[in-house]
């Protein structure tokens, strides 16, 4: 009985220390004002998307179908019913996926963050979930925790960890469209539905899940929603969860599709300060004309989120790393994405351009991070960005003439090639224009940037 009293007094102190610890570890966090909090994203500018689940198995395929669209919606656009689409979570087992080699890729391509699907529109989940079995280690023969490998990675190589999670979900019996008979799951667009389930899958369901990802992982940078636009999920739902997710992590960031603000694929709010969420999130495009708040440009390499084969419409390395330079020239982040098969492998052809825009970043990496949007209207030739009293030229289309011309308002200090410093390159001002010399032939076969020292 003694050895019994002894344990449970043990097990108690230890319960107690733990608890006193994770308290202290709250308290200990310094709440940031919103400038500190965004500062870290605002001077990354490079991100990368990886769109990963049981739809990487089925590459947008269903015998001879093809989904049309993106491939992580195969469960809609292919017609599978929830019983038969759970026979590919039981089959996920990517026993060649490497988080490390994940992170690695990231970085060497320049990217400061990793967003990752933790749960997309199918509902299952690619963390250990104690709120449901239908997730990677529950229903999965993989039986490993890809959340918790990919966070850990991320922190070790000091790149920014940070989830996706789906508001939409066809799996869970309270979710929008379930309800129905003989469902279709494309009723989630149909503003006339009402699901009276659906406010106990999110105070139920979606809020404890998003709480164990915000508190098993450590650190979050960004939590990235999606699925917005069901008829079922209010603003005031979207609202509770801003304040929810910043009471469990008051320094995290949350893009605006938690709240019911944006105006279409265009991602940004249509009345600014009447909705939730830190960032827009222009999807697919890029905004004309700079934007007076933060925002993310998202972006495939080919058509599809989700691994799609079928889709060989690549865009090119220099066509990405010129929207790149776009989108900073802008004031906005670039979040381009990977879909992984099912194996856990990354696509040769986005290996091949993440190489490619990892060999121009290291080279002119100083004119992208931490810079600001261009003063300047659109040159024919190409970008400006701004950092430090220096303004940086990214020339798109070299000039065959040896001479380069800038808005007249520039005044030019010193202006040199940015890979080559010692390439001093001569400037002429006049009542319309400022005229550079520069070299013949483009110091880059992409993108080439002339650095410009501004007098005062």
């Amino acid at each position: 009985m003694k050895i019994i009293k002894k344990s449970l007094v043990v097990g108690l102190l230890a319960v107690l220390q733990v608890t006193s610890s994770f308290a202290q570890e709250k308290s200990d966090v310094k709440k940031l004002d919103d400038d500190q909090r965004m500062e870290w994203w605002r001077d990354s500018k490079f991100g990368m998307f990886i769109h990963w689940g049981a739809y990487s198995i089925i590459g947008g395929e269903r015998g001879t179908q093809i989904a049309g669209g993106g491939a992580e919606w195969a469960m809609d656009k292919l017609d599978y019913t929830i019983e038969d689409y759970e026979k590919f979570p039981e089959m996920f087992n990517p026993t060649m996926f490497d988080a490390d080699a994940w992170v690695t890729m990231a970085k060497n391509a320049g990217m400061k963050y990793i967003v990752i699907t933790a749960k997309h529109h199918e509902g299952f989940a690619l963390w250990d979930s104690k709120v449901s079995d239908y997730d990677v280690i529950d229903k999965a023969p993989f039986k490993r925790d890809v959340i918790k490998e990919l966070s850990e990675a991320c922190k070790k190589q000091g790149i920014k960890f940070c989830f996706y999670y789906s508001i939409v979900d066809w799996h869970h019996p309270q979710a929008q469209g379930n309800l129905y008979p003989n469902y279709n799951i494309s009723q989630h667009d149909d503003p006339t539905v009402v699901n009276p389930k659906f406010p106990k899958y999110y105070k139920n369901y979606m809020k404890p899940q998003v709480k164990e990802l915000l508190t098993n992982y450590g650190d979050v940078g960004v939590v990235w929603f999606d699925g917005d636009w069901i008829s079922d999920y209010t603003t005031e739902m979207g609202k509770d969860l801003y304040s929810y997710i910043r009471d469990i992590q008051p320094n995290t960031i949350v893009n605006n599709r938690v709240d019911k603000g944006r105006t279409g694929m265009d991602g940004m709010n249509n009345n600014p300060g009447q909705f939730a969420g830190d960032f827009g999130t222009p999807e697919q495009e890029i905004p004309d004309t700079g934007i007076d708040s933060d925002w993310e440009a998202c972006m495939t390499m080919n058509g599809s989120w989700g691994y799609k084969p079928s889709d060989t419409d690549w865009k090119s390395s220099e066509d990405l790393i010129q929207k790149l330079v776009d989108i900073v020239s802008k004031g906005g982040n670039f979040l381009l994405n990977i879909g992984p098969d099912g194996f856990g492998r990354f696509p040769s052809e986005s290996i091949r351009r993440l190489n490619a825009m990892g060999e121009w970043t290291q080279k002119n990496g100083e004119a992208i991070y931490g810079a600001s949007a261009s003063p300047y209207a659109k040159p024919k030739w190409g970008r400006y960005t701004k950092k430090d009293g220096v303004l940086y030229a990214h020339v798109f289309d070299w000039p065959e003439t040896g001479t380069l011309k800038l808005h007249k308002d520039i005044k030019v200090k010193k202006a040199t090639v940015l890979t080559d410093s010692k390439t001093v390159l001569k400037s002429l001002a006049t009542s319309r224009e400022v005229v550079l010399e520069v070299p013949m032939l483009a110091p880059d076969a992409t993108v080439s940037v002339i650095k410009i020292e501004l007098a005062n």
